[in-house]
């Protein structure tokens, strides 16, 4: 179990304890090739994940097709509690069948709650609640130890909670132990029923280097990102919580990782700026652990450290309270445009619903 030394004083943290998860804001950069923390501000605090659930549900999705429990060109039934899942939604209908690619495609591409649903369902004998258990448990296998999960989704419950840590543990898992799907969450757009549908992963689209990952959103969680990218060969891993927009997350998400792969450190304060909040209660870090590779928690301690070089730090806040991400705002021209090849590019799309449903769950 980890221990935070915060500024107000030592908080230990419960063993998958679930406690009152609110829209706070946390950020954290690890290195994916050694596991360290390369900055962090509050990565043990609890919140709700929203959409960024889907990244286990697909996790265990990849586990199923791998040990040949599920296969991709599976037709899976849509029950109705999967059909009357809010948007955003590929549109499924009871008792039609949809493939388990489409699935796949859905939660990444227009995180599709729907389609999630009746994945977990499927490998959960048709029941939500024990898909849910399912997650839960394969969570703290990977050492996500403060995380519990209550759906496939991500839509809003109480109870489903986690961190920017152990998101982070999920993201590196997804990229060692399947590196042979892991492209699928650099897709953009695919075909759904006759319907073309895009994404809103919209940072990937500009970031150079950018690859992956999962966007998420509800109100009590705020606006969410996962990211990976890669410079020079040096793959970084990077989670936010609670931006108060897409925009404004998104804007600190390339701060952090533009600083992290210059070795520069990021003012804390930016990430509460980015949430629009003022910097109450910080637990930050550079440097003073490691997130485990193997399902195995480990003891970090964090302290409360001014590091952030006063350039720097005017340069960065510039930046995040005008929305812009410097040359990464410019840089579509250098993002590869990805496309799923082949068969999986021609499934289906629908996204019945976009706009004003994207303030129910999912980005």
């Amino acid at each position: 179990m980890g221990t935070v030394v915060a500024a107000l004083g030592a908080v230990a943290v419960g063993l998958g304890a679930v406690h009152p998860a609110q829209a706070g804001y946390a950020s954290l950069v690890v290195d994916g090739g050694t596991g360290e923390v390369l900055n962090a501000v509050n990565p043990d605090e609890q919140n709700h994940p929203a959409s960024l659930t889907k990244m286990m549900t697909l996790y265990l999705t990849f586990e199923a097709i791998h040990q040949g429990r599920l296969h991709w060109e599976d037709e899976l039934p849509v029950s109705r509690n999967a059909a009357n899942k809010e948007p955003t939604k590929l549109g499924l209908e009871v008792g039609q069948t949809v493939s388990v690619k489409d699935c796949v495609l859905g939660m990444i591409v227009i995180s599709a709650n729907d389609g999630a649903t009746v994945v977990g369902e499927a490998l959960a004998g048709g029941s939500e609640q024990v898909f849910a258990r399912m997650m839960t448990d394969k969570a703290h296998q990977l050492g996500m130890t403060n995380t519990v999960f209550r759906n496939a989704s991500g839509l809003p419950d109480r109870e489903q909670v986690t961190t920017a840590r152990d998101m982070s543990r999920l993201a590196m898992a997804l990229h060692r132990d399947f590196p042979q799907d892991y492209h699928y969450f650099a897709t953009r757009e695919f075909d759904f029923e006759g319907r073309h549908l895009t994404g809103h992963n919209r940072l990937m689209y500009r970031y150079p280097g950018m690859d992956g990952m999962k966007t998420g959103f509800t109100n009590a969680s705020g606006s969410n990102l996962v990211s990976s990218a890669v410079h020079d060969g040096r793959r970084l891993f990077g989670v936010v919580f609670g931006g108060s927009s897409a925009k404004t997350r998104d804007t600190l998400m390339a701060t952090l990782l533009d600083n992290a792969f210059a070795n520069r450190d990021t003012d804390p304060k930016l990430v509460a700026l980015a949430a629009g909040r003022p910097l109450t209660r910080v637990a930050r870090a550079r440097g003073t652990g490691r997130v485990a590779h193997a399902g195995r928690a480990r003891t970090v301690h964090v302290a409360v450290a001014p590091v952030q070089r006063r350039g720097h730090a005017a340069a960065a806040h510039q930046r995040v309270a005008s929305g812009h991400a410097g040359r990464h705002v410019t840089a579509h021209a250098h993002a590869r445009t990805v496309k799923v090849a082949g068969k999986a590019a021609k499934g289906k799309v629908a996204g019945k619903t976009h706009g004003h449903h994207h303030k129910v769950a999912a980005d």
